[in-house]
């Protein structure tokens, strides 16, 4: 039986421009703390979409993990400002769980 992380891969071969699956590739790295491949994937995915909200709170996530809270900050206030432009409520959604995540750093 193939774990998760080998079934996304596989649908990332067929179609490496789905944000979903390189996000979900990411969690993956993330859930065994294999931190530099999960930056790198979220990464990819802001590069697909850069409306992917929620990679952008996984990024600050992982940067609070590495101690790096002055990027977790950054990445924060940016993809606030950008998700509170979007006229949608997942965006909106998005922008408070960040803003929330935010608050933790002050």
């Amino acid at each position: 039986m193939s774990t998760r992380l080998e079934q996304l891969e596989k649908l990332h071969a067929l179609d490496p421009a789905d944000p979903f699956v390189t996000y979900g590739i990411a969690l993956e790295h993330a859930k065994v703390h294999k931190r530099q491949p999960a930056l790198d994937w979220l990464n990819k995915t802001l590069a697909i979409d850069p409306n992917y909200f929620y990679a952008y709170y996984q990024l600050a996530k992982l940067h609070t993990e590495l101690g790096d809270d002055a990027t977790a900050r950054k990445v924060l206030t940016d993809a606030i400002t950008k998700a509170r432009a979007v006229q949608d409520p997942d965006a909106q959604h998005a922008a408070q769980e960040m803003n929330d995540l935010l608050q933790t750093l002050d």
